[in-house]
């Protein structure tokens, strides 16, 4: 499986917001014309979209791909190694240091 398909990208993410926005704007609409239980199919269908993408967004959020999760194992490995962040060694070797 291709690491863009266990991500949760921000377009889909977007369209996660605009469905429950417009299931809450659905609702509101149904219960001003007083159809809000007789409307129970429809209601159901959208809570299921909804439960679905809800379902991928927190699971594909989650997710690391393998170079995020190298990363996160490197910067753990750092932190109870202190002395791998620090470097004796100059970055720089061709400037000569300062004459007193």
């Amino acid at each position: 499986m291709a690491d863009e398909d266990q991500t949760y990208g921000a377009a889909r993410a977007e369209q996660l917001g605009e469905l429950l926005r417009f299931i809450a704007g659905r609702i509101r609409e149904l219960d001003e014309a007083g159809q809000l239980l007789q409307q129970a199919p429809e209601l159901l269908r959208l809570f299921g979209e909804a439960r679905s993408e809800l379902f991928h967004y927190e699971v594909r959020l989650t997710y690391d791909t393998p170079e995020v999760a190298e990363h996160r194992r490197l910067v753990e490995e750092a932190k109870r190694e202190p002395e791998l962040l620090t470097n004796d060694e100059d970055d720089e070797p061709w400037r000569q240091p300062p004459h007193p």
